[in-house]
């Protein structure tokens, strides 16, 4: 059942794909929960996308709705990326959009990690 005010989930939209193996991607980790990947167009010298393997549309989608060990096994896997790329003593920023004003173009939650050289300010205008 989908969290009110968000579009249903598309079963077809290319994360799905890569999940079902209909679409390749260059694998850097998975567990029984997640999958990350490396972008195809990067936005930093490392640029890793992890997304959850179960069907959620976004943020809220899986809070509200993934079970607890969904919600420990993806974040544990954006930790464990960050050290197995040893990005853990530069830093590196995980980024999540929720929706259209947000920037969010695929419809399943997914979370960037960029790393590999200074990442600037959070929002260049904000404001």
């Amino acid at each position: 059942m989908p969290v009110p005010g968000l579009a249903p989930y598309d079963p077809n939209n290319i994360f799905a794909r890569i999940l079902r193996a209909e679409i390749p991607c260059r694998k850097v980790f998975e567990n029984q929960h997640a999958l990350a990947f490396h972008d195809i167009n990067p936005q930093a010298p490392t640029h890793i996308l992890v997304i959850p393997k179960n069907p959620y549309v976004s943020i809220a989608d899986f809070t509200a709705l993934a079970s607890d060990a969904e919600i420990a096994g993806l974040l544990r896997a954006l930790t464990h990326i960050a050290r197995l790329l040893n990005l853990d003593t530069t830093g590196y920023r995980i980024l999540a959009n929720m929706g259209h004003h947000a920037g969010q173009e695929v419809p399943h939650l997914h979370f960037h990690l960029f790393a590999g050289h200074n990442l600037g300010p959070m929002l260049a205008n904000a404001g």
